[in-house]
């Protein structure tokens, strides 16, 4: 009697599956595939914070606008200090911040000065009160300081005409602070991109009922709205829908009319009640919907009508990281903003890390300096991707290829710090 072999499909417990897209060609497809938004809208400069820029800012003046000292000291010529050595100087007056001097200066004059006070007319340097002698009104120097020092130059800082933010730029505060300081009051930035988000499964629940047996309070969407308001984009909570077909697909096509893009976790798995794929390949289109990747390889994406779709898996610690990798990069995107890569370091493994090839894998650690200086990195315990809580406790992913085993206590290994990435 021949043997029987049981056919069965690649499951979230192997690493190697054929339909797995590799990491780096899905966030090249998604970043392909998104179109930044067109919609501009012109704001005040308070109301501008955390917006994307839709047009360069440019400095229609000099910064700092007239030439100022760098120092408190006494603004002097050059030409009073032609016979080198020790010279006294009569002091004719003083030049404050917002109050320059106005008075008659020349050789073997000097004038008070205070730190971005104007330089007088035919000042060429300042001299450091520390390096100055003062009695009455008369201040003796030396041939210390030299023409040029301690003075700060008009437009040192930026030029007239000078693009000071580009197009794309996200205004945080020092971005903020700088087209104050051009006087300007209004910013053309982006409409804000709309995203819409809900849960699936039959066994969740929101915050305050009653569990029943077998159902769990539903994380996914609060994470999901913690992350999403970060980004400052407007946010559409479409709650929690049950898994029966034709409420998945109104909640999605609901989504795709109110929403630029639209996410869902959970419900993109392989089971018999997961509709989503089967629901987006009758109402939009699926661009793929498995990555060789670890957590997160149940990942769909597509569009719906002219809404982009994510599908992120059910688990906790599997929608964080693959809202990271692919859909903050395409919010970014579609709010007109650049998508940087994420800022890595190499760090050594503070312990063992296991891995089989077959599959990237973001693995949750913490990122810590070692007595020689060193950046060492040490993973949480349970690396599950039920364990939400192995999120809060880390500060960093540690990024493994596809192609690599187990690392060994001391190897080093690439890591992505949530600094800049969360």
């Amino acid at each position: 009697m021949s043997e029987k072999i049981l056919q069965i499909d690649p499951s979230c417990d192997d690493d190697y599956d054929t339909a797995s897209l590799d990491f780096d060609e899905a966030v090249s497809r998604i970043l392909t595939t998104i179109e930044a938004i067109d919609a501009e809208e012109t704001v005040q400069v308070h109301d501008s914070f955390d917006r994307i820029l839709a047009t360069p800012i440019n400095s229609a003046i000099n910064v700092p606008g007239h030439i100022n000292s760098a120092v408190d000291g006494y603004a002097v010529s050059s030409d009073s200090m032609e016979d080198g050595g020790v010279v006294s100087l009569a002091v004719v007056g003083s030049s404050f911040a917002g109050r320059p001097f106005d008075g008659d200066f020349g050789k073997g004059k000097a004038v008070r000065i205070m730190t971005g006070a104007v330089v007088p007319d035919g000042a060429d340097l300042v001299v450091m009160q520390e390096n100055a002698n003062r009695q009455d009104d008369i201040v003796t120097i030396d041939d210390r300081t030299k023409p040029g020092d301690n003075v700060r130059a008009a437009g040192e800082d930026i030029k007239i005409g000078d693009v000071v933010l580009a197009a794309g730029q996200r205004i945080g505060p020092a971005e903020l602070g700088l087209i104050a300081s051009l006087g300007i009051q209004e910013v053309n930035v982006k409409r804000q991109a709309k995203v819409a988000f809900v849960s699936s499964g039959d066994e969740l629940k929101g915050v305050g009922e009653t569990l029943n047996p077998g159902e769990i309070y539903d994380s996914n969407r609060y994470t999901l709205y913690g992350m999403l308001k970060r980004l400052n984009v407007d946010v559409i909570d479409l709650g929690v829908v049950v898994d029966e077909k034709d409420a998945v697909r109104a909640a999605l096509s609901e989504g795709a009319e109110r929403a630029d893009m639209v996410i869902t976790s959970g419900g993109v798995s392989v089971g018999e009640a997961d509709y989503i794929k089967e629901i987006l390949q009758e109402i939009g289109e699926v661009k793929f919907w498995k990555v060789a990747m670890k957590p997160g390889r149940p990942l769909a994406f597509g569009k719906i009508r002219d809404a982009f779709f994510f599908g992120l898996p059910g688990n906790p610690v599997s929608v964080m990281v693959t809202f990271y990798q692919f859909v903050q990069p395409a919010l970014l995107k579609l709010m007109g903003g650049n998508p940087d890569k994420f800022i890595t370091v190499k760090a050594r493994a503070g312990n063992l890390l296991k891995k089989r090839p077959g599959r990237m894998e973001f693995q949750r650690g913490y990122l810590s300096t070692a007595e020689d200086g060193e950046l060492t990195v040490s993973t949480d315990a349970d690396q599950g991707s039920g364990i939400l809580s192995s999120m809060s406790r880390a500060n960093c992913f540690i990024v493994l290829p596809i192609d690599s085993g187990r690392v060994a206590e001391g190897e080093w290994v690439t890591v992505q710090p949530f600094h800049g990435v969360i």
